[in-house]
């Protein structure tokens, strides 16, 4: 009786100890998984453990103060300007202003010149000078006369000669009915709407050609 008993005992023992590796084998497998998810990327599942921070991509930092360029984009370069391309060429006896650009004439406007005594010089030169809405100081009386309807420079100023005295340039006129006449102290008279085109086709340097 107590054989039977002792195996029976013995059965149980064993049927006690195969259960208890199932349950921990069963619980392994468990943590092993909530491991294999943590490294993946997903929150873990064991009470206690922080989340997992995101990642810069899905939520990016702010800026620190005074490094703005670190994280705005970069602006673009501008591309090479065409007013590197152009040229102004005066034909004093066409009586007429050329626009060359990459060596072919995109435009052309009519022009007073100097008048005799007072004749445009020739040669070659390059803008050094821009002013929109010029004043203009009468040379003998030093009188000035401000911007308006009235100004002998009219709505712009694009200058190319000097002297370190005098000045000579393209302006505009309130005089629009001598254009395409020689009546000028030397400088290029255009009418008023051609000088604020041509002013917005020239920049500082851009050459300027004079030929009779």
């Amino acid at each position: 009786m107590a054989a039977i008993i002792r195996g029976n005992s013995l059965l149980q023992s064993l049927k006690l100890f195969y259960l208890s590796v199932t349950i921990v084998a069963l619980s392994l497998g468990q943590q092993v998984s909530a491991q294999v998810t943590t490294k993946e990327g997903a929150a873990t599942t064991n009470e206690g453990n922080p989340p997992l921070e995101l990642s810069p991509v899905t939520e990016p930092k702010l800026p620190p103060l005074g490094s703005p360029s670190l994280y705005l984009p970069i602006e673009e370069a501008s591309p090479t300007s065409t007013l590197t391309d152009t040229q102004l060429v005066i034909k004093l006896s066409d009586r007429k202003v050329y626009v060359y650009r990459d060596k072919q004439v995109k435009g052309s406007y009519p022009i007073a010149v100097g008048k005799a005594g007072w004749e445009t010089p020739t040669g070659t030169f390059k803008v050094i000078a821009m002013q929109r809405n010029p004043s203009w100081e009468h040379p003998w009386s030093g009188k000035v006369i401000p911007p308006g309807a009235d100004n002998p420079l009219g709505a712009r100023w694009i200058g190319f000669w000097t002297d370190g005295k005098n000045f000579i340039g393209f302006h505009g006129t309130p005089q629009e009915q001598l254009v395409g006449q020689a009546v000028s102290h030397g400088c290029i008279r255009m009418r008023n709407k051609d000088i604020l085109a041509l002013y917005a086709q020239v920049a500082i340097g851009t050459p300027v050609v004079v030929e009779r």
